[in-house]
């Protein structure tokens, strides 16, 4: 499920008077339950075997791919909502630009109602953001990138 649509989800039931949501696509099942105040979720992926029928088509032009991030990329170590600040007001831990040494706090991914904080596991400096504040996030995704 496509993690935009997860957390539009997340945001429609932890605004209504819902208390849990479950939905099953093709890809997988998922299971909204608000508790107390804030939604969770939990994803379960289903596995189905089906013949995929082959449609011949004409061929498409290339399309022009967005050039990738280069230096290193700092990633989740887990699956959680990604948070730039301590606090709602609080300043960011870092912004593009800032030089950061290994070891330095650069965010706070939330897991379970638990606060993790994220150091840049390379010294250098922040060149992009690559989630927003409040985004879910899976394990392994990249978080910033750092040259």
């Amino acid at each position: 499920m496509d993690l935009r649509k997860l957390k539009t989800l997340i945001d429609l039931v932890s605004e209504s008077n819902v208390s849990e949501l479950e939905i099953t696509e093709a890809e997988g099942k998922v299971r909204i339950v608000k508790s107390s105040g804030a939604p969770m979720y939990m994803q379960q992926p289903t596995v189905t075997m089906m013949p995929v029928p082959v449609v011949a088509t004409e061929a498409a032009p290339a399309s022009v791919e967005p050039a990738a991030p280069t230096g290193h990329a700092v990633k989740s170590p887990m699956v959680g909502t990604f948070y730039r600040s301590s606090s709602p007001g609080a300043k960011a831990f870092v912004e593009v630009g800032n030089v950061v040494k290994e070891g330095d706090t650069i965010c706070i991914i939330e897991a379970m109602k638990i606060l993790n904080e994220i150091e840049a596991d390379k010294s250098g400096t922040i060149t992009k953001i690559l989630c927003e504040n409040g985004q879910a996030v899976e394990y392994g995704q990249a978080l910033f990138m750092i040259e």
